[in-house]
């Protein structure tokens, strides 16, 4: 059987092409491991962890010098369960597990449902019937909720102080989020922790980051060899700046291009132009990965920090810091130098597209491709001159229903862009935090169109936008560009017949002529 890229569950090196699982973590981890030390993984959905974790358990159990069993504690991950029915789910999943990693003679006795049962006491009358240390790998710990994570912690740092003998001599939380963020989750119980903090038991936190472009070429030439079919370095390039290293990306788009594009004919060569559709195919079918990444648009705090990014304004300075956090630890965004945007290129082009979704759904007439395109040409001034009119229309009654509607304005051009290009062409985003505007480029069959788009706040200067966007022209070795301009939302004291303004502007930037649109509204 040949293996193949896998985007379900844990990798098995023997059915799947695989990166190394402990990704350069191997000699930090053991030397936890022998200084009996409490340590925590955290990482995006879908990025490693679990295999990580079976990948460490088997190996710690061929080597013979410890006992070691993961399990998840997903089970005891509801709200309405009470801690007594929690306590007895973990012990079952502990011991179930062991029944599949160890020994019969080695696992430990059933649980059983009782009053007073813990986590703790079953530990602990286990380990001391062991003739080595217990590993114990805990999977899915912010599953839990409130009073039965705090439960859990107060337990695991009780043990803490009779390591090795009555406990197991190391311990690894693994989750989405760093503990940090478990302080956060139950921040109204903080004042009942006393000095006791169970958060305070930890030696060390890994972030389990995207791969590598060379662990990416290291995956991809799995399969050349096993296959002869070559995944050239112009290809990896592309999907890598198409994922950024996501692993559940870059198995997911390898996987649509072997798979389902060119269905197993090992004989095809894979092209950019491969690469792209499935990329495209991803967007648009939504797998689970990217359902759950959307699902967390709708948190506040996730919220809080794609809008900033969507419409480039500067921090909310109370709560960015933990709203950023957390949006990393989820994988949504990165902060690389200083810089805080989407994670990579799909999350860039499928974040705005759903929130948009029902805008796009929702133009009619003004959207219809037929009256912008002729002989496969876009014609880009007659559709922001009918977004101007459907801006004055409908851009009220739109925004102000619209879940995001600090960023409505540039998603309903976007909304109104990606309607009409849909047919024969794609928009590629450049958005950041702080940037004070959001670069759309759109590409339409061999044709490109550079806008940039700005609400005018106080600190606005047309001088200096026209600047920003002669700067970004020259980038992209291009002359011509569209500024859009937004009157802020809350200006409605401006007449329509004052905001609504079309002007071509030629701008000398370092001796060179950029002719700029100035489409106001």
């Amino acid at each position: 059987m040949k293996r193949y890229f896998n985007t379900t569950g844990y990798c098995n090196p023997e059915w799947h092409y695989i990166v190394e699982p402990l990704r350069g973590f191997k000699d930090e981890i053991y030397s936890l491991i022998q200084n009996k030390q409490y340590f925590l993984i955290h990482a995006p959905r879908q990025s490693g962890k679990t295999t990580l974790l079976h990948s460490l358990t088997k190996l710690l159990n061929s080597e013979g010098v410890n006992y070691s069993v993961v399990f998840s504690v997903e089970r005891a991950g509801y709200k309405s369960i009470t801690e007594e029915e929690a306590n007895y789910r973990m012990c079952e999943a502990i011991y179930t597990m062991s029944g599949i990693l160890l020994k019969e003679n080695i696992r430990p006795a059933p649980p059983v449902q009782k009053s007073g049962i813990s986590v703790y006491s079953y530990l602990n009358k286990w380990v001391e019937s062991l003739d080595k240390p217990l590993v114990l790998l805990i999977d899915e710990v912010d599953s839990l909720y409130d009073d039965i994570l705090i439960s859990l912690l107060r337990q695991l740092r009780d043990g803490f102080q009779i390591r090795p003998e009555k406990f197991p001599c190391c311990i690894a939380l693994v989750g989405l989020r760093d503990i940090r963020e478990y302080k956060t989750k139950v921040r109204k119980l903080e004042d009942s922790l006393g000095s006791g903090s169970p958060f305070n038991i930890k030696a060390e936190s890994f972030m389990l980051g995207s791969f590598t472009k060379e662990m990416v070429k290291g995956l991809y030439a799995q399969h050349t060899i096993d296959t002869n079919q070559d995944f050239s370095n112009e290809v990896i390039d592309l999907i890598y700046d198409y994922t950024g290293g996501q692993p559940w990306l870059v198995n997911a788009i390898a996987n649509e291009i072997t798979e389902k594009i060119l269905k197993k004919d090992y004989t095809k060569q894979i092209t950019t132009e491969i690469a792209e559709q499935a990329k495209e195919n991803l967007i648009l079918r939504r797998d689970t990965h990217l359902d759950s990444l959307i699902d967390k648009l709708k948190e506040e705090r996730v919220k809080s920090i794609v809008t900033n990014i969507i419409t480039g304004g500067p921090p909310l300075f109370d709560t960015f810091d933990d709203d950023l956090r957390y949006c990393i630890d989820l994988g949504i965004v990165i902060n690389k130098n200083h810089k805080i945007s989407f994670s990579n290129q799909i999350y860039k082009e499928i974040i705005p597209r759903v929130l948009n979704y029902h805008l796009q759904m929702g133009i009619s007439e003004e959207g219809d491709p037929a009256w912008y395109i002729k002989d496969d040409k876009l014609d880009m001034d007659k559709l922001l001159k009918a977004f101007q009119v459907f801006y004055r229309e409908n851009s009220e009654h739109w925004i102000d229903r619209f879940n995001y509607k600090e960023a409505g304005q540039q998603l309903l051009l976007m909304a109104f862009l990606q309607r009409v290009i849909n047919a024969n062409g794609r928009i590629e985003r450049e958005m950041a935090v702080g940037r004070g505007r959001t670069d759309l480029v759109v590409h339409f069959g061999k044709d490109r169109y550079v806008l940039e788009l700005k609400i005018k706040h106080k600190q606005y200067s047309k001088e200096k936008s026209y600047a920003q966007l002669s700067r970004y022209l020259d980038t992209l070795g291009s002359d011509k560009g569209y500024l859009i301009l937004f009157e802020p939302a809350s200006s409605v004291e401006i007449t329509w017949e004052t905001r609504i303004k079309w002007e071509e502007v030629q701008h000398n930037y370092e001796n060179r002529i950029k002719y700029i649109t100035v489409v106001e509204m």
